[in-house]
């Protein structure tokens, strides 16, 4: 049987990762409700040195034993804030000082372009409805994926394996530390 899931709160995790002088990473789930997506994002975010994951209250996927299997075990690792409403996060997040990278196919600028070496949090949205309208206009940045296919979008999980892995080079290319 699998052991409870502790929840954090942004408000305690925040200034924890600044005190511990750590450049902060962090994924936002706007509206994900697929716990293999989820897990799979999880997967590759604790893979990829992220420092939690944030999600919604309501209407969105929670922690349990099929999202724990699907991450392999990451969301035993990895910190998952659950906070009211997606907004609310994304604007204490960018009170906090973190670029907030809205990730969309609607999107102009070719996501390498965008910088991920200052604190930075990745917004993904969910696969039928993208990131909700007002959360979108709280992002600083936003970024997608070059298409060449028939099909106009990834899956949301690849989507986000995509850009942490840009997050990661990006700062392994600076010399900063990724974990």
């Amino acid at each position: 049987m699998m052991s409870a899931i502790t929840y954090h709160s942004i408000d305690n995790l925040v200034p924890e990762l600044f005190e511990a002088g750590v450049l902060p990473f962090v994924i936002v789930l706007d509206g994900i409700t697929d716990v293999r997506n989820f897990g799979a994002i999880a997967r590759t975010a604790e893979c990829a040195g992220a420092d939690a994951i944030v999600i919604p209250e309501h209407g969105s996927v929670s922690v349990g034993g099929d999202a724990v299997k699907t991450s392999a075990g990451a969301l035993m690792h990895l910190p998952v804030c659950r906070e009211r409403t997606t907004l609310s996060a994304v604007k204490r997040l960018r009170q906090s000082g973190f670029n907030v990278v809205a990730v969309s196919e609607k999107a102009d600028i070719n996501y390498t372009t965008a910088d991920y070496t200052v604190p930075t949090a990745l917004v993904l949205g969910a696969e039928d409805t993208g990131i909700s309208p007002e959360v979108l206009k709280e992002c600083d940045t936003f970024v997608s994926i070059p298409m060449f296919g028939h099909i106009g979008s990834l899956n949301v999980s690849v989507a986000a394996g995509v850009l942490m892995y840009e997050v990661v080079r990006q700062r392994l290319k600076a010399n900063l530390e990724v974990i």
